[in-house]
């Protein structure tokens, strides 16, 4: 199994679950202070919400992406489209056992040609017993730059 996943910036996040809920007919997989996530079978996909300050967030379209992703099932899949991107040319950022988004991955990073950074993960632990608030924040790396933003 794999889907895409969709991080959205949001302004307002118990307004933007209610939507997202309604339009998905799904509640959130996970809450967290600031933080919800949506596991939709129909489309398949990891919806994330990620509050922001309403002036960073901007309306519309405008700064509402935060990064986009692959899911998958397994370590040793990231490994594979690690190597295979690194192949391909494509500078990528391996991160093995960090916590993010309030659970333990396994990642690799890659930004698009206009710099939109895409993620091919796996989740090992939804749910780390010894999350740190600061540890599970999302994080989105920048492979060009080595960077988080």
């Amino acid at each position: 199994m794999s889907r895409v996943q969709l991080a959205l910036n949001v302004s307002d996040l118990e307004a933007s679950i209610a939507f997202y809920s309604t339009l998905f007919q799904v509640e959130p997989h996970k809450r967290r202070k600031g933080y919800a996530n949506f596991a939709i079978a129909d489309p398949p996909l990891k919806l994330v919400l990620i509050e922001v300050p309403a002036d960073q967030r901007g309306a519309g379209t405008v700064s509402a992406l935060n990064h986009l992703g692959i899911e998958v099932d397994a370590a040793e899949t990231v490994d594979v489209e690690a190597r295979r991107l690194q192949a391909a040319g494509l500078v990528a950022l391996e991160e093995k056992d960090t916590t993010c988004c309030y659970a333990l991955q396994d990642k690799v990073w890659v930004d698009d040609p206009a710099g939109a950074p895409w993620e091919v993960y796996t989740v090992k632990d939804d749910n780390p017993v010894l999350v740190v608030a600061e540890e599970a924040a999302c994080c989105v790396a920048v492979p060009s730059s080595g960077s988080c933003c």
